[in-house]
């Protein structure tokens, strides 16, 4: 863990070029160590924090397995989503990996995390094959806010998974139409609040889809938005994302 923070924290720029520049090959985006795969080495990907007992239908991690894993939220407020899939916890350091992609632009960081989100919903719709959706929604995001950003993380994370699973990515179907206080300063009451009248649909929805983002923190983005697909005739809802936040 310790190599992990130094290649965290020490990172430069200049390493760009020769860091996650192939799937095999290139050095660890968290410890700079050799024998990379995706931009980790083994040991630096087994030190995920992988979201192993997880509420079946938002992805809130679980002190321990259960054979009913459903939250007391999603039961006392069913969610207008029936199942979510995120295979990490919104911990270090996939909380750092995130950030650097989101805030810093450094794509390198997020290359792992979007690779094992595939390969974690390849396993699932093994399993179980009604799950894959007929499109993936990514979260829209205000046009000046991507603007400055240069990019919008959850259609990125969209598209990359949406050519690996062959489900198209329906990325202009939804709009934000305004821009709204900061999300993370607030609590869930507080975001939903925020978040009323934000998004517009423009076009079709279809009847099988997944919402994609980065993170789930509250999950007030995510039921405020799939209700507004729901209500718009979309039948079956789920929710994809890199990681969930601890309660």
């Amino acid at each position: 863990m310790k190599q992990m923070i130094k290649g965290l924290n020490w990172l430069s720029t200049l390493m760009e070029l020769k860091v996650n520049s192939e799937m095999t090959a290139g050095l660890c985006v968290a410890c700079l160590s050799g024998n990379a795969f995706n931009g980790l080495c083994m040991a630096c990907h087994d030190d995920l924090p992988a979201n192993q007992w997880q509420c079946r239908t938002c992805a809130l991690p679980l002190p321990h397995s259960a054979r009913v894993a459903t939250c007391g939220d999603c039961v006392s407020s069913p969610p207008p989503f029936r199942r979510s899939l995120t295979p990490w916890r919104y911990q270090f350091p996939v909380d750092k990996m995130i950030g650097r992609f989101k805030y810093n632009s450094q794509r390198q960081f997020a290359r792992p995390l979007i690779a094992g989100l595939g390969r974690y919903l390849v396993e699932q719709l093994k399993q179980n094959p009604d799950l894959k959706p007929e499109a993936l929604i990514p979260t829209p995001m205000y046009r000046q806010r991507r603007r400055k950003r240069g990019f919008n993380q959850a259609q990125e994370i969209a598209e990359q998974i949406g050519r690996q699973l062959d489900i198209p990515v329906a990325a202009g179907l939804v709009r934000r139409k305004q821009n709204v206080r900061a999300q993370r300063e607030l609590n869930r009451h507080e975001r939903l609040d925020n978040l009323r009248g934000v998004f517009e649909i423009r076009g079709p929805v279809p009847e099988h889809i997944a919402i994609v983002d980065d993170v789930v923190t509250t999950g007030a983005t995510v039921r405020t938005l799939a209700s507004l697909l729901r209500e718009h005739g979309a039948r079956d809802i789920q929710v994809w994302a890199l990681a969930r936040t601890p309660a």
